[in-house]
């Protein structure tokens, strides 16, 4: 991998890499931060996945987040959330599908099928490439995301049980076969059988039976997209039928922006530090 950037920030290093991508064919971007505990030894590492139309650089800008994973002494991976390049497919009238909208599942149609592999990306490849060159202890993962993110986050630890150590999302997506940004990509990248949207759908794993590791999640009670897209009352019913170790918190006040994630960026890593540590 390819180091494009670093800058010193509290005390650390943000860094940014490009890589050639076999699982999504293509070159990918992504940004750590290192906390300078890492100068001397391995670290934890937190994965954060972003949400639609982003790219790895919203949340090192506007999140918040190294200040608290300098203070835990955490590793931040941050990668795209879609496969990028000139030959990429993509839906140039929608935000919603296409480049920035990889919904972090692996597209099984196509134009999609080649490039967007983003599940296998964030849970096997882009791991192996970071534990293999930088100094984070692959045994001690966990895992947190934003909207679209928030909903890969939590696929990601249902889906690979005992993998993260604990799993946190700002406003995601929590029942996407019950909403439209979720028929879109989904139908888009998987086709048209409901029953396969479910394996990527963290409501309906969890009543699936689906184990998973203790989980914190903040909803805006403001947010414009809660009632129509986020369904945030069905994770929150799942969880509980399922007598899960989760704790769903509505904030009110507070929307779908940055603004709001930054708010409770520090709770969410505190969260997590208590889970990394050992």
């Amino acid at each position: 991998m390819e180091q494009t950037e670093q800058i010193k920030d509290h005390g650390g290093w943000l860094k940014r890499f490009v890589h050639k991508s076999e699982c999504c064919q293509c070159d990918m971007t992504f940004s750590v931060f290192l906390p300078a505990q890492a100068e001397s030894q391995k670290v934890p590492v937190l994965y954060y996945l972003s949400g639609l139309t982003c790219t790895d650089d919203n949340v090192r800008t506007k999140g918040g987040a190294q200040r608290f994973a300098a203070e835990h002494g955490i590793a931040l991976v941050m990668p795209d959330t879609s496969p990028r390049g000139d030959d990429v497919p993509d839906a140039a009238d929608r935000y919603d599908l296409g480049k920035g909208a990889g919904f972090y599942v692996n597209a099984t149609r196509q134009p999609w099928s080649k490039h967007y592999q983003m599940y296998s990306y964030v849970t096997d490849e882009l791991p192996k490439l970071v534990a293999s060159e930088l100094p984070i202890d692959a045994s001690r993962e966990s895992i947190t995301g934003h909207s679209m993110g928030g909903h890969g986050a939590l696929i990601c630890a249902l889906k690979q049980p005992g993998r993260y150590r604990s799993v946190s999302a700002f406003s995601p997506i929590g029942n996407p076969v019950n909403c439209a940004w979720g028929h879109g990509c989904l139908g888009a990248y998987l086709g048209d059988e409901k029953n396969e949207w479910k394996n990527w759908d963290a409501t309906e794993l969890i009543e699936a039976g689906a184990p998973c590791p203790p989980m914190l999640a903040d909803q805006g009670g403001d947010d414009s997209f809660l009632a129509d897209q986020l369904n945030t009352d069905k994770l929150q019913a799942a969880c509980k039928k399922a007598g899960l170790d989760a704790s769903i918190r509505m904030q009110d006040g507070y929307d779908h922006s940055y603004h709001f994630i930054s708010s409770f960026m520090g709770d969410h890593i505190a969260f997590h530090a208590g889970h990394l540590r050992g």
